[in-house]
Parts: C-alpha cells; structure tokens; sequence
C-alpha cells in the first residue's frame, strides 16, 4: 500500500509541476563544491573535527535502522546503496541525535533512522524520477543529506519495537505527510509532534511536506559530498 501511495503521487505531481512552471526545474543553479576524494574530506576533518562523518550506531545507543535505499522498497523501486546497516552523519548532527535519544528513552521511546548521509550520484538520481523540489532536492543546489546534514528518521517504542504511528509510512509524497496536515487522529498528530518538538529543541529544522524529514543548519558552510560508503567506513 505504502508503495502504491507513492508512485501514483509521483506521476501526478511531476506533470503538474513542470507543466505549471518548468523553468524552476534549473532556475535554481548554484555554484556548489561537490568533494568526490576522500583525501579533501580527509583534510577537512583535519581542519576541523566537525566534519567529521560518524557512523550514528557507533555513538548512539539503542538507535534503530531501516535503511530503505539500501533496498528496493523505496519509491524508486530500485535498490540505491549497496551498503547494509550503515549510514552516516556529521559530528554536530550526531550529537545533537544522542541528546534527543537520551530525551526519548526516558519516555520508554527510541529513534528509528530511514536515511542520512547521501552521496550525490544518489540525489542525481532521484531528482530525475520526481521533479518537484518539495520532496526531493534539486542536484543544483545539493542537499542536506549530501552534505551530512539532514536525517529522515521516525520514533520506535521500545517495549515493542514497532514505530509510533505517524499517519503515513516514509516517502509518501502527499500532502498527508506535511505538517500542516490537520485531518490525521489526535494521536498521530501527538506522535509527530513528539518528533518535531523534540528536534527541534536540539537545534534541528523540520521541513514542512515531510513529517520525517530534519536538517541541521549548514553553519560551517559544509560542502556536498558524493564519497561511497565503503570509504568512510574503511575509516572509521
């Protein structure tokens, strides 16, 4: 059902938008840096720790995964990273992901994580599937998840292990998914205020059409990565 969802929303936003206003499609460029070596993004971290990408299981206790691009049970129907159980974010993100988990395991909850870093072939990928900048970033400008940034992630009950119910599964391209959405029960709309108050308490944003979806502030002018995975954890 969930798949379904998607790929019907994919095919009747992406003509509305670029029939409405193709021009938005590249108006947007930017000049961007995309770090493909692993030597700069070794000396940047020299520079400043940062930068730093860390494996999130390796300083969070307890967090969950359910890696949904490392599979095909995604809206693109194709698998687009290889690697398992693995993903990674940067330093200030991390930490900023231990305080909230701590905050939530005291209410008997924990974080489940969908997706973090992304390379940059991956966003290029995407973008050429759907179009529409509200779900998907614009290769021009790059993304949070390129740059290490930005987490889609959900909350899990501990005692269960199943996710608190958030009206819709991930990558539901609808606007029942955005935050402004108010027709969910009360206790779905609680659920994802849960979320969002408490990431943003620690210095996240939330992006409107996608209850998921939290950024951290680019305050370190980070640049946008497109390094494998099987590099930064031959480093770690």
């Amino acid at each position: 059902m969930h798949r379904l969802l998607v790929f019907t929303a994919k095919f009747v936003l992406v003509p509305l938008l670029t029939t409405a206003i193709p021009f938005l499609q590249f108006s947007l460029a930017q000049n961007i840096n995309v770090v493909k070596k692993i030597k700069i993004y070794q000396q940047q971290i020299k520079k400043d720790s940062n930068y730093l990408l860390i494996e999130l299981k390796d300083s969070i206790p307890g967090i969950e995964y359910n890696l949904v691009y490392a599979t095909e049970n995604n809206f693109t129907g194709t698998q687009l990273y290889k690697q398992a159980n693995t993903t990674f974010a940067r330093l200030p993100v991390v930490k900023a992901l231990q305080r909230v988990q701590n905050e939530l395991q005291m209410k008997g909850y924990g974080l489940k994580v969908f997706d973090a870093y992304r390379p940059f072939a991956v966003t290029k990928k995407m973008w050429e599937l759907i179009k529409d900048e509200r779900y998907v970033a614009n290769p021009a400008k790059g993304s949070g998840h390129n740059r290490g940034l930005a987490v889609d992630l959900t909350i899990i009950d501990l005692n269960t292990g199943k996710e608190l119910y958030m009206g819709t599964g991930f990558d539901n391209f609808t606007d029942t998914a955005h935050h402004a959405f108010k027709a969910p029960p009360a206790a779905v709309l609680a659920n994802r205020n849960l979320l969002r108050q408490l990431m943003e308490k620690h210095g996240f944003r939330a992006l409107e059409t996608e209850w998921w979806h939290y950024s951290w502030p680019n305050d370190r002018a980070y640049d946008v990565l497109d390094i494998d995975f099987k590099k930064l954890k031959a480093l770690r």
